[in-house]
């Protein structure tokens, strides 16, 4: 299964003392397969290093670097679908390229793609994920 995970729904798994860990944790237990672009990636840091350590950081980064479970997609166009914040457009242009089956976010903004036809994503919150995990 390949997902995409929105930039705050991935920084709120991180700490092992989250509720929300067990998301990272499926990442590093090959659960999924991630989808991300260089631009998802340098954003991914960004934000990362404003919250956490040095040393958190860092073992971070390198999994999200060199896992055999991270798939590194090259996007060669950009659909502009997210009107009210063009910054999360990184995110579904990644999941159109990659293929990818889920795009996990608890960000509203999302909520544009369910009136698109063409092409079609599968928006999904964080907690739904985990449903699909446990149940895969």
């Amino acid at each position: 299964m390949k997902v995409v995970i929105d930039t705050n729904c991935l920084l709120v798994s991180i700490s092992r003392k989250s509720k929300y860990n067990w998301l990272f944790q499926a990442l590093i237990d090959k659960k999924f397969e991630l989808c991300l672009t260089t631009e998802i990636l340098n954003e991914y840091e960004e934000i990362i290093d404003k919250y956490f350590s040095k040393e958190t950081v860092e073992p971070v980064y390198e999994i999200l670097t060199t896992a055999s479970n991270i798939h590194k997609i090259e996007v060669s166009f950009k659909l502009q679908l997210i009107y009210h914040d063009p910054d999360d457009d990184k995110f579904v242009d990644c999941a159109f390229a990659g293929n990818a089956n889920y795009i996990v976010t608890n960000d509203t903004h999302y909520d544009i793609l369910k009136d698109i036809d063409f092409p079609r994503f599968n928006v999904i919150t964080i907690q739904k994920f985990k449903e699909i995990l446990e149940n895969a």
